[in-house]
């Protein structure tokens, strides 16, 4: 009999790859039946679930009653929160992890897989506070003091962040076919990169497929580390357009965000450029993950050739 996968965010870029993984997989569809928990249960991503065998349900992460409902019957649980950055961006995703997590222990769910990052506090000894991060950490944390096994899966640098936030961007019109990534982190500072998108679905399926060997692991996923200096070569090598990795002063990097998004994401910068993005034994243990999961990853170069145009 098959056992019931419930995939918070089953539509967005984590949940998605996981379900479309587990759906297309013949040993895992064999196994696990799909549930997808969406925000909006009939746009696109939902139907196309729909029709490929997967139940869609909606519940919400600050309604415990509707996530008890969404998850009855679940053997296995992926849990991932989504950052809004507001005043409430760390209570929010730490209540909501919480609340998702106690939910599936309320069902008898017999394992859960969350998605984590680094506790960045904790690890600097409260000198840098990164939000998003922190919280993740602390439902991380709490989650291991639950009565039920489980996984953590961390993902590194998105590189959907390449078309969106830290997207080239002209530089002028003086200097035309000229394009800038700008952040303020060194340039030769390393980042793990991973295309989430494509390549969650296979780090999670690996847990999936031996959820025993990887009780109370975490993997931390990333295809290859990359400076943004080499970032912006390789862009300039594939697209055919010079693109430069701009170090800006802290000050004026503020100003391109959100008021309530200054000092997290600041902060998270200034901890990754300090103490690495996962920190100082980040390189050994993406090795040490990637030695465990039997998919090639996307790489950077693969992943510019797909995506990334510029005119």
């Amino acid at each position: 009999m098959s056992q019931l996968l419930v995939i918070f965010g089953a539509t967005g870029q984590q949940g998605g790859s996981l379900a479309e993984f587990v759906l297309s997989d013949p040993a895992l569809s064999a196994r696990y039946k799909i549930r997808g928990i969406a925000r909006d249960t009939s746009n696109p991503a939902a139907e196309a679930l729909r029709a490929k065998g997967a139940e869609i349900v909606s519940a919400d992460l600050d309604d415990p009653a509707s996530l008890k409902t969404a998850l009855a019957g679940a053997d296995t649980v992926f849990i991932t929160t989504r950052t809004i950055y507001d005043e409430q961006v760390k209570e929010r995703e730490v209540r909501q992890g919480r609340n998702a997590a106690d939910a599936a222990v309320a069902v008898g769910a017999k394992y859960i897989i969350y998605s984590t990052e680094v506790h960045c506090e904790v690890i600097t000894k409260g000198k840098y506070r990164v939000a998003a991060y922190d919280s993740r950490g602390e439902v991380e944390a709490y989650i291991r003091t639950l009565p039920v096994k489980s996984a953590f899966y961390a993902p590194g640098s998105f590189m959907q962040n390449l078309v969106t936030s830290m997207a080239p961007r002209p530089v002028g019109e003086d200097q035309p076919g000229v394009y800038a990534i700008i952040n303020i982190v060194p340039g030769d500072a390393p980042f793990p990169w991973i295309d989430v998108a494509a390549d969650t679905g296979k780090c999670i399926g690996t847990i999936l497929a031996d959820p025993d060997k990887f009780n109370g692991k975490t993997l931390y996923a990333a295809s290859e580390f990359r400076t943004y200096d080499e970032v912006a070569a390789k862009l300039s090598a594939l697209t055919g357009k010079t693109v430069k990795y701009v170090a800006t002063p802290e000050e004026k990097f503020r100003a391109y965000l959100p008021p309530h998004a200054q000092e997290p994401v600041v902060n998270m910068f200034k901890f990754c450029a300090e103490y690495g993005y996962y920190g100082p034994e980040g390189e050994r243990l993406v090795k040490e993950t990637t030695a465990q999961i039997p998919y090639r990853l996307t790489t950077l170069e693969e992943y510019i050739k797909a995506n990334i145009k510029l005119a």
